[in-house]
């Protein structure tokens, strides 16, 4: 069993279903509306640990019914939370998801996620050297990211950075990234105007490009390759990125080349998104197996 360690966001998603988005200063009548666990970071955690793997999770949760809720799904999931604390006297992250139209859009509140800072993950040194893969998202503190691409550095370790939410990165956490996993908006902004194909052959088995329902590209040192998703009936596309990655993570900590991980990833991804909630289609490993 591969070890996974998760450094990241942990949050409660206020889920509203709709017919439609609402325009500026207009009221519609909802669907729906539920409360579930979520976080990017969190959200990777549980994937990667219904796919099989050994997970920790180091995050931060608030002083509050969320967080209590945030701490004991994770449990229920498998995942170690020796590393999920409590900040005093503030509000657990938020993630305000609608779901309309196909598709989902999303504010994210921080809250106690912006204390998942250098200083305390320098508590879960030990986990982090036994790792097998560290995966990281950008819902924490840029200066925790820039720390975790020391450490990586530093200690000769395997990580992977979900660029999103998306902003600019130092070149020095590009480099030292294992693998990168921005979608189509992230690349944008990561890399600006540059001519797509130029950056993947910079970066040929780094840089991996998710293209929805096109697949995922990326440059395996000789050719630019795409490797298509697997085509279902959608019924909530929240979660499927981070499913994708956690997918991605153990696949290659386990082993398996690039482009074998990267089927495996989008056939986890594909299954995500048939069920409602960032977490609640999340597969078994089995159930991945049993439809490759």
């Amino acid at each position: 069993m591969v070890s996974i360690v998760v450094v990241g966001s942990a949050s409660m998603d206020l889920v509203v279903t709709a017919n439609s988005r609402p325009k500026a200063g207009e009221t519609l009548i909802g669907e729906s509306f539920q409360t579930v666990p979520g976080g990017k970071g969190a959200n990777q955690a549980v994937a990667a640990a219904r796919l099989g793997a050994d997970v920790s999770m180091i995050g931060r949760v608030g002083e509050d019914t969320f967080g209590e809720e945030i701490i004991d799904n994770l449990k229920g999931n498998g995942v170690s939370v020796d590393y999920v604390e409590t900040v005093p006297q503030t509000a657990s992250g938020t993630a305000h998801i609608t779901l309309a139209e196909g598709d989902n859009s999303i504010i994210v509140v921080k809250g106690a996620n912006d204390e998942v800072s250098p200083s305390y993950l320098e508590k879960a040194v030990s986990i982090l050297k036994k790792a097998d893969m560290i995966m990281v998202q950008q819902e924490i503190p840029e200066e925790t990211i820039e720390y975790i691409a020391g450490f990586c550095k530093q200690f000769n370790k395997r990580w992977l950075l979900n660029p999103a939410p998306a902003r600019r990165i130092s070149n020095e956490v590009i480099e030292s990234a294992t693998f990168l996993t921005p979608n189509e908006h992230e690349f944008a902004i990561m890399f600006g105007e540059e001519d797509r194909s130029k950056v993947l052959v910079r970066f040929p088995n780094k840089l991996l490009i998710t293209e929805g329902k096109n697949g995922v590209r990326y440059f395996n040192g000789i050719n630019e390759e795409i490797v298509p998703a697997y085509t279902v009936e959608p019924v909530d596309t929240t979660g499927a990125g981070d499913t994708f990655n956690a997918a991605f993570a153990v696949a290659v900590a386990e082993g398996k080349q690039i482009a074998e991980a990267l089927r495996f990833a989008n056939r986890a991804a594909s299954i995500s998104i048939t069920k409602f909630g960032a977490q609640g289609g999340m597969p078994t490993r089995e159930e991945v197996e049993g439809s490759i």
